[in-house]
């Protein structure tokens, strides 16, 4: 956006955020997300602003209202949400769109967050305000991206995992492609109060995004992944122990009770949950350090990439970049980062780096 004319001001909680945006001359603000006072002074002057916060409920949620009213209060003209193609859970029906109504049930908490954003944003809007255009991308991908350095480093360190072959969709976008998605959802006129699923062109396995990487690194898929079994869903028990530990008289005993009946406290509530699961047909996982959580099992074994169709129509987006080009970019990035092993590396030191 910076390269096509567009005035760009980064808003970050903490100055150490810079860190990458450090060869830019970009004019920075720090405001947490959650604070109206600061993010009107950060918003100003600005024509959109681009709501890309993540964390936990307290942030994904508690932040729509004070980032709304500061926008409205600035004189934004549109506020751009990043949601989630989560709000419609991990592994939706294949005739999924933007229509289909979202529910508040979802096992993963986190997609449960994002559809409650969405629904404050929408009610918000109701009053007035700035415009507001959400968005729904999937895995954001690329140089950077968690979903690439994390396994990158994990594959150094021999820890990382694939839910069995790796065959499950993956709801791809190259952040280039999501670039292309915020600046349309930025100046495309008639799309107040809509939603947009937006996505990469090609239908994409895990193993079509994995599989390059463990080739470009030196590994082998069948050698050096650890194929494992899909997670399976949490006991009864231990749903109610989770949403227990999380409930406010629970929590209000944190600040309350001396440290020892505190920890005692919490290893009883643990106790209680703690009853045998579903054995997998699989065989134990071959490291202790290795973890594979219901989420990661739910995400990877998606088995429909959904239409972006809406998208094209209303906003004309049209992903510009293709995935093997996407992935010779995000395979530079790897070399540069110094995430490639180079003659005399050794594979621990690889998977160290940040």
């Amino acid at each position: 956006l910076q390269r096509d004319g567009y005035s760009v001001r980064p808003i970050v909680r903490a100055p150490s955020s810079y860190a990458a945006l450090s060869r830019f001359d970009l004019d920075g603000r720090v405001a947490d997300a959650r604070d109206s006072t600061a993010l009107v002074a950060a918003f100003s002057g600005c024509d959109v602003v681009v709501h890309a916060a993540a964390g936990d409920r307290s942030l994904v949620v508690d932040s729509i209202a004070p980032t709304f009213r500061a926008a409205s209060q600035a004189g934004v003209r549109r506020l751009v949400y990043l949601s989630s193609l989560v709000v419609h859970g991990y592994d939706p029906a294949a005739t999924t769109d933007e229509t289909s109504p979202l529910v508040n049930r979802h096992e993963i908490d986190y997609c449960n967050w994002k559809v409650a954003a969405e629904a404050r944003l929408q009610e918000l809007r109701q009053h007035g305000g700035p415009e507001v255009v959400i968005l729904r991308p999937g895995i954001v991908w690329g140089p950077r991206s968690q979903w690439v350095r994390d396994f990158a480093k994990a594959l150094g360190a021999g820890r990382a995992c694939v839910i069995g072959d790796g065959a499950g969709v993956c709801p791809s976008i190259h952040v280039d492609n999501l670039v292309q998605a915020i600046e349309l959802a930025s100046c495309r006129e008639g799309v107040d109060g809509e939603a947009f699923i937006v996505g990469d062109r090609e239908a994409v396995t895990w193993r079509d995004l994995y599989a390059p990487i463990v080739e470009a690194l030196g590994r082998s898929w069948a050698a050096d992944l650890h194929h494992v079994a899909a997670v399976p869903p949490e006991t009864s028990a231990k749903r109610f122990v989770q949403t227990l530990r999380r409930s406010s008289p629970v929590q209000s005993l944190r600040g309350k009770l001396p440290a020892r009946w505190k920890a005692a406290a919490f290893a009883a509530i643990d106790r209680f949950g703690t009853v045998p699961d579903v054995v997998s047909p699989f065989a134990p996982l071959p490291s202790a350090d290795i973890e594979v959580t219901r989420e990661m099992s739910l995400l990877q074994q998606c088995g429909a990439k959904l239409s972006h169709g809406k998208a094209e129509r209303l906003l004309g987006y049209e992903p510009r970049l293709s995935f093997a080009d996407g992935m010779a970019i995000t395979l530079a990035w790897l070399s540069f980062a110094g995430y490639l092993p180079m003659e005399g590396d050794s594979w621990p030191n690889a998977a160290e780096r940040p």
